[in-house]
């Protein structure tokens, strides 16, 4: 941190300038400058994921499903059969975070663990019924809402341009 010259030779008293900051701040704060920061690809894109990822939440409060939870579902719905440790790893969720995230899935009766019968080690992932009926009420509403949202404020000439960057990014870094 910097500090002026001419804030350093004033000759306002110690308090002053705190009773400054403070009047300044009555109202709404100045933002603060980010610098070379805005310009920061990894940040920038942690940013609009954290955004997203509110809108999400937003969207799905009624079924209270998060964006791994509904991924999770996605993937068990479209690949009946495989094992959590396949579904896992093409989320990239870490094992631990998995099992917690299965735990918390099989506990409100959305998907179940079936023993695998090629490998008893195994578990396979099955949507139960219940599942089956949130994941439909889920789609329909990141369809009609979340990415709805998106397609909105992007266009879809953007969205298919910022699909095809991200997926090169995810794909080739």
């Amino acid at each position: 941190m910097t500090v002026s010259k001419t804030a350093e030779k004033s000759s306002e008293k110690p308090g002053d300038a705190a009773k400054g900051r403070k009047d300044a701040t009555d109202g709404q704060p100045e933002a603060l400058q980010l610098g070379e920061l805005s310009e920061q690809l990894g940040y920038v894109l942690k940013r609009a994921q954290l955004k997203v990822f509110e809108n999400f939440l937003r969207c799905m409060a009624s079924l209270q499903l998060t964006p791994a939870q509904f991924s999770v579902l996605l993937l068990v719905e479209k690949n009946p059969g495989r094992n959590q440790t396949e579904i896992a790893s093409t989320l990239g969720i870490l094992r631990p975070n998995f099992v917690a995230l299965l735990d918390n899935l099989e506990s409100r009766d959305l998907c179940a663990r079936i023993r695998s019968t090629n490998d008893r080690r195994s578990h396979i992932l099955v949507l139960t019924d219940k599942g089956k009926a949130v994941l439909a009420r889920a789609k329909k509403l990141v369809a009609t809402k979340h990415e709805a949202r998106l397609n909105e404020l992007l266009g879809q000439a953007n969205r298919e341009a910022l699909l095809g960057m991200l997926s090169k990014i995810a794909n080739e870094f």
